[in-house]
């Protein structure tokens, strides 16, 4: 289970970040802030929090939180979006959606759907986090008790640079046949992420960081985050006894699967961080179970850590919505309500624990319904 120290080490992020960025840092946490501009949005006792449900079963486990929330009578009001990257012309809405995030400084989100044909529209999901410099990804990847996997004992975060790498979307054809797509590496970003995963390992009480690259191959982008890593290791805190050390991602493919034991905390540029995120999940159990949150300096947004829209199964009330779960029980630590996330997340895995109400992706026969169902008994 994600601890509640991930606020702090969230906080610690944020301090870092200002301090790169050469602005005064301020003291905050995730639940207060001293800057009123960067107060999640509250109303009559109640926080309101943007929600985009997304493609795929999306709707489906939105629903499970919406019931779970209501049942549970936590004090969060929703500013739903329905965003759809399936069609054409949601601009305008995706545009109000993040005019709500703007707001209300805290969303909470399915996956939106992003279409591979070079007609459709860039990806939305890149966007959000782009346009609100939502820059740290944060997947937790830790075996369950009572659902036995291949490895066992397997906790490891993934930190990942969300904003810039080969997501900066800067793709041309130079000459028919010759297509040109540029990899974005600053010395800024990769400072900034470096010092978010030293905090996250500092507050969390984890031992070592590893910082996963291709710079044997890419000298220059990967050479300036793997020694921008190493120089904020050595510099910023060897005092903390923390180990660093790095790794070649195809490599790191090949040892998350043979022996995960050895990983603590990962970080890592953009789309290494997609990959190894869903290798993780794979290894604990699959993309209904691994939370992810995103951070940046003002907003945070909280969503599954392995992003697949679940279209296989769309509509048929088979998803497993414990990732939306888990995802929403952080957002609850995030806005300082940490009692009622501690007990939705306690009773969740309790309810995994148990085996008696599993869906089919956990070997069980459970409808989202039925769990949802069960779960809620479980904290009435």
């Amino acid at each position: 289970m994600i601890s509640a120290p991930l606020r702090s080490s969230v906080s610690s992020a944020v301090r870092s970040a200002a301090v790169s960025s050469k602005r005064a840092p301020i003291a905050r946490s995730m639940a207060t802030l001293s800057d009123e501009k960067r107060l999640p949005s509250k109303f009559g006792g109640k926080y309101t929090v943007t929600l985009v449900p997304g493609d795929g079963i999306g709707k489906e486990v939105a629903d499970s939180v919406k019931e779970i929330f209501e049942a549970t009578k936590v004090p969060v009001q929703w500013e739903q979006y329905d965003v759809s990257g399936e069609t054409t012309g949601g601009d305008d809405l995706f545009q109000q959606a993040m005019e709500s995030l703007k707001r209300n400084k805290v969303g909470l989100k399915g996956i939106l759907y992003t279409p591979i044909d070079q007609t459709g529209h860039n990806s939305w999901n890149v966007a959000i986090r782009q346009q609100l410099d939502i820059y740290a990804s944060v997947v937790v990847c830790k075996s369950l008790p009572g659902f036995p996997t291949r490895h066992a004992n397997v906790d490891f975060a993934i930190i990942r640079e969300n904003t810039e790498g080969e997501y900066s979307g800067l793709e041309h054809q130079s000459f028919p046949g010759v297509v040109e797509s540029l990899k974005v590496s600053t010395r800024a970003k990769a400072e900034r992420i470096a010092r978010f995963a030293f905090d996250f390992a500092v507050k969390n009480n984890r031992k070592k960081v590893t910082c996963v690259h291709k710079a044997n191959i890419m000298k220059l982008g990967d050479g300036l985050f793997l020694n921008t890593c190493r120089r904020v290791a050595e510099q910023e805190y060897g005092h903390t006894g923390i180990k660093f050390e790095a790794m070649i991602v195809d490599n790191t493919a090949m040892q998350l699967v043979s022996k995960p034991q050895q990983f603590d905390v990962m970080v890592m540029p953009n789309l290494y961080g997609t990959i190894c995120a869903n290798i993780g999940s794979a290894l604990v159990g699959g993309p209904g179970i691994t939370p992810g949150c995103n951070f940046g300096r003002e907003y945070a947004l909280f969503e599954p850590g392995c992003r697949h829209v679940g279209k296989d199964i769309m509509g048929t009330n088979k998803a497993n919505p414990t990732a939306l779960i888990l995802s929403a029980t952080m957002m609850l630590r995030h806005l300082g309500l940490e009692s009622q996330a501690n007990l939705i997340a306690g009773a969740t895995y309790d309810l995994v624990k148990e085996g008696k109400i599993r869906t089919a992706d956990l070997g069980g026969s459970a409808t989202t319904t039925e769990f949802t169902k069960g779960l809620i008994n479980r904290l009435l």
